[in-house]
């Protein structure tokens, strides 16, 4: 089931809430002594996540189908880097990472049981089948992921745990489990700001006179410009002008601490692309929009919201980043 985004947590009965966890979303299945983990490309994951399919495997139940979420804690509290390093093609480091950085699993639904297939039901006959299945879990590796039709426990959440929590999710209790459609569940992201330094680009693909990304920068406690992200969200008309804008400024230095990846990222699945980028001078600061860091790093591609002229580069520190994570806590 897929959720669309919206800018507001929906108010209403018809509304159940629960936690949009940092991880990779994950169907399990399990028939006897076989057990499933699949992605939502539909790519397996049960070789890369062996502690997740022994738990499952020692729940009281032959057959049964879960949704939910794969995360990994480190250091008290939930990490995708740590999460993204279970991906490995060697089975010796995923090993050594299940016993080192074990995943757990976070279950919201249950789709089928005991070979009877529930997708069918609403949403409020599913939770409350999983909440009684739930006791079978063990508590550790298999989790119950918390949910509540009470709109101020929302509040609560937010409250607890700050910009550490990753947004909401809102279901209609009252509607089936759609597969593949976004018409019973949304999500709300927090988003941030953060004021960057743009330190470099790259071409847009094809082209030498239009910009395809901005790369964005943040001061470090020596001085260093470090690497934190990209902004590419133009639209195609201007980024011949974004090019013209930033001809000036073309030079060094660039980053000077942690610089953009150059090399082909595990996902890009062979695909060659030019990851090579033009350097820029300090001078330029965009305040951008973003919603999660990792690795004190901005995960997905950010939002331009506007030129900063009156902001001095240097006052663009990391620090605009830093988070502490206590969703964790939201498991307690």
């Amino acid at each position: 089931m897929e959720m669309r985004l919206v800018a507001e947590v929906p108010n209403g009965a018809q509304w159940q809430y629960e936690p949009k966890w940092d991880g990779f979303r994950c169907v399990a299945f399990r028939s006897g002594r076989d057990v499933t983990l699949q992605s939502k490309a539909g790519q397996a994951l049960e070789r890369y996540f062996p502690e997740v399919v022994d738990a499952l495997l020692r729940v009281r139940g032959e057959e049964f189908v879960l949704d939910g979420e794969l995360v990994v804690a480190s250091a008290g509290a939930l990490s995708f880097d740590a999460l993204q390093q279970r991906i490995h093609p060697a089975a010796s480091r995923v090993a050594k990472l299940s016993q080192s950085s074990p995943a757990w699993y976070l279950v919201f639904d249950l789709l089928s049981k005991d070979g009877a297939a529930l997708v069918d039901l609403p949403l409020s006959d599913r939770r409350e089948r999983l909440e009684a299945f739930a006791p079978a879990f063990d508590g550790v590796t298999v989790r119950l992921s918390p949910a509540t039709r009470e709109r101020r426990v929302v509040d609560d959440w937010f409250a607890r745990v700050g910009g550490a929590l990753d947004g909401i999710v809102a279901k209609r209790t009252d509607l089936p489990y759609a597969s593949g459609k976004r018409d019973a569940a949304v999500k709300v992201k927090r988003e941030r700001t953060a004021d960057c330094v743009v330190g470099g680009f790259r071409y847009a693909k094809g082209e030498r006179r239009a910009v395809g990304s901005l790369l964005l920068g943040l001061y470090d406690d020596e001085g260093l410009l470090d690497h934190v992200g990209f902004c590419s969200a133009f639209p195609a008309a201007e980024r011949a002008a974004l090019h013209e804008r930033l001809r000036p400024h073309i030079g060094e230095p660039g980053f000077t601490g942690s610089a953009p990846d150059s090399a082909p990222s595990r996902w890009s699945r062979g695909v060659d692309r030019d990851r090579s980028y033009v350097k820029l001078k300090h001078d330029l600061v965009l305040e951008v929009a973003f919603d999660q860091v990792t690795g004190g790093r901005i995960r997905h591609g950010t939002r331009p919201l506007r030129w900063r002229p009156d902001k001095p580069p240097r006052q663009c520190t990391l620090d605009q980043l830093a988070t502490p994570d206590r969703a964790i806590a939201l498991l307690d």
